[in-house]
């Protein structure tokens, strides 16, 4: 079997009657829905079941029921997959694994680095503590379409006006997403107008990957901290460095892990270039090349990234177990 590189999406990927098709087609995805609700109880104030196949979407789309929901909706996914091709989830070829922000976290799952349960606790908390410190500064997220990097940070400058405001997503040449307080995002949108952007404030909680997340990162530290980690079994890339995830001197790989994941909440995450990177390395023609790109439900987000960061890599995309498994 080809290896994979599998592709796990992260927040905002999240829609009613996500991963249905799998629970409905797939025992082995129903299982895990399963094994998610005994685990959360009535923590997300409704079964998981209910919030991701009927909603409301108001409620569904809140950062503290988004998260888990993505995680579980994911690995159901995955198992199903796994399913249709005939092998053990911990047997699955993997060339690497990737996961957009909160998909880093599915991403060393399926790896094997997370239990299936450790996981779910800690996109929980996140995705709480996330909600949290969003609710307690008025903050958000500007979308800048056509921007580079340095056009990015230039919009920062100016805008910021003494409040918190960086680049918080380069998700594709073209697309960057900046992060901080409310006055500041407001006055981002006049900034890149100016200078002849295109700039999308987004229906997000609040300023996600900025300063204003370090009390969230604070109670991830501490969750972490207490959360076994093993070594994956392939390399795992980490959204801060565009790298993958890797021991250094005198530092573990689960240390490593674990910082990388706390910096995460307060870092920009670096998607195109973690995607550039495993083109290189494992794509057709690369070092370690012939490994296939499948991205993992709910939605084909990944792939329309994909194809703005590298039009010569294809995603099979697993929204639906309809999706050639091969």
């Amino acid at each position: 079997m080809t290896p994979k590189i599998i592709l796990c999406p992260g927040q905002g990927a999240q829609v009613v009657g996500m991963a249905k098709a799998w629970y409905d087609a797939a025992p082995e995805s129903r299982a895990v829905f399963a094994v998610a609700e005994k685990l959360l109880g009535d923590r997300l104030g409704a079964p998981l079941t209910e919030l991701c196949f009927s909603g409301p979407a108001e409620r569904l789309n809140q950062t503290d029921v988004s998260q888990p929901a993505l995680y579980v909706a994911g690995v159901a996914s995955l198992v199903g997959l796994c399913a249709q091709l005939g092998v053990a989830p911990a047997e699955l070829p993997l060339a690497a694994t990737a996961g957009l922000s909160l998909g880093e976290y599915t991403a060393l799952h399926v790896a094997g680095a997370l239990t299936f349960a450790d996981g779910l606790e800690l996109v929980t908390l996140r995705g709480r503590a996330m909600q949290d410190a969003a609710t307690a500064v008025p903050s958000g997220m500007v979308a800048l379409i056509g921007a580079d990097e340095a056009q990015a940070a230039a919009v920062c400058e100016e805008a910021r006006g003494g409040e918190v405001l960086v680049p918080a997503n380069f998700n594709a040449p073209g697309q960057i997403v900046i992060s901080g307080s409310k006055g500041a995002c407001e006055r981002a949108v006049e900034v890149a107008g100016k200078m002849g952007l295109r700039a999308t404030p987004l229906a997000v909680a609040g300023a996600f990957h900025s300063p204003i997340m370090a009390p969230a990162a604070d109670r991830l530290r501490e969750a972490l901290a207490t959360t076994p980690l093993k070594a994956p079994r392939c390399p795992v890339m980490s959204n801060v460095t565009a790298l993958p995830h890797a021991a250094a001197e005198g530092v573990t790989m689960e240390a490593s892990i674990r910082d990388r994941l706390v910096e995460q909440l307060t870092s920009p995450v670096r998607w195109a270039e973690s995607c550039v990177y495993l083109g290189k390395t494992f794509g057709e023609g690369g070092e370690q090349g012939g490994a296939e790109f499948h991205e993992l439900a709910p939605g084909k987000t990944l792939a329309g990234l994909m194809r703005r960061i590298d039009r010569s890599i294809k995603v099979t995309t697993h929204d639906d177990p309809t999706s050639p498994a091969h």
